[in-house]
């Protein structure tokens, strides 16, 4: 006889409706026992009675940075959303695109403000209003079937991929620049992979410039749109990878991270702690495509963890390092306070 349980579908379907429930909670928990993992070793007395200065004037520094950063992705964003035919204004997308960053700070993983952002540009009229208002309620409260949604919505969330696959380019570019620089203090093999990287980045944004640019496989790339009902969305892909379009693209991307970079580096030095260059181009571009794993609320935890060890192989304390990273996440909230707006508007 057979011992084992058998196990049905319903008991299958079951357990994964509870685990999808309570997978946000146990993310909460995953990132406040990472957050006291990464405090847990500071003396918070020793530390505020040391002869550390603090610099407020830093942190304004950090936010006009993080802002400009964000304008920089929504209007990046808003030129792929205009390039495929849609027609509101880039002040509106730029205003999408807080409003979606707000919402990734308190998810705990940036799918969310992406689909909202998809969904409600779709939406977007000339003058900024948006339209049937009935489909985009029923579209922003349940989930979204891509395989079955309209191709103006399919098209809309491709431009949001389109535009993250940007921002993701961008980042290993500038991790591999920061490797290069000072992968030998991270470990002997730093260098090469930090070479390794930017080739195989570079390498594979020639090789969409050429299918772009080649009849036959840029007449099958619009084959495969058409079947997908993107058929739209040809011209975005274009704007974003072709050449000679894409090396603005790439140093747009990498000056939008690098902006994100000198914000962390800002609220290190107001709490007076100087990190090399290198070392936050390897630690932020590295903490990014951890976060994309689904352990964590907006990075807090897994962000102070990260940052403090790597960091401290250039000998910045520990301790400054969380605290700055702290700074760093509560400075992206209130910077991204503005997209409440939209939020708001649409009620």
């Amino acid at each position: 006889m057979n011992s084992q349980p058998n196990i049905t579908p319903e008991a299958t379907s079951r357990w994964k409706a509870i685990l999808k429930r309570a997978w946000p909670t146990i993310r909460i928990l995953l990132s406040l026992a990472l957050l006291w993992k990464a405090t847990s070793g500071i003396d918070w007395h020793a530390l505020f009675t040391s002869e550390f200065k603090l610099q407020p004037k830093w942190f304004l520094a950090a936010g006009i940075a993080i802002i400009l950063a964000f304008i920089c992705g929504g209007l990046r964003w808003g030129f792929l959303m205009r390039t495929v035919g849609f027609q509101g204004s880039l002040k509106d997308y730029v205003a999408l695109y807080f409003a979606g960053g707000l919402i990734n700070q308190g998810l705990p993983s940036t799918l969310g403000g992406d689909s909202y952002r998809a969904i409600t540009a779709s939406h977007l009229n000339k003058g900024g209003q948006f339209s049937e208002s009935k489909e985009l309620d029923e579209e922003l409260h349940h989930a979204v079937d891509l395989e079955h949604a309209p191709p103006k919505l399919r098209l809309s969330f491709s431009m949001v991929l389109v535009d993250r696959l940007l921002g993701l380019a961008g980042n290993n570019l500038l991790g591999g620049i920061g490797l290069i620089l000072g992968g030998a203090t991270l470990a002997a093999w730093g260098v090469i992979l930090g070479y390794a990287v930017t080739a195989v980045m570079i390498f594979s944004g020639l090789v969409i410039a050429l299918i772009l640019a080649w009849t036959p496989s840029r007449n099958l790339l619009q084959k495969g749109l058409d079947r997908l009902q993107m058929s739209n969305a040809l011209p975005g892909i274009k704007f974003a990878f072709s050449w000679p379009m894409n090396i603005a693209q790439a140093s747009f991307a990498i000056g939008i991270h690098f902006l994100t970079i000198l914000a962390l580096g800002f609220c290190l030095k107001a709490y007076g702690a100087d990190a090399p260059i290198e070392g936050l181009m390897i630690g932020l571009p590295a903490l990014s495509l951890l976060l994309m794993l689904p352990i964590s609320i907006s990075g807090w935890g897994l962000r102070e963890a990260t940052l403090s060890s790597v960091l401290a192989l250039w000998g910045v304390n520990p301790s400054l390092t969380v605290l700055a990273s702290m700074s760093y996440g509560a400075l992206t909230v209130f910077c991204v306070l503005p997209g409440a707006y939209y939020l708001l508007k649409r009620k």
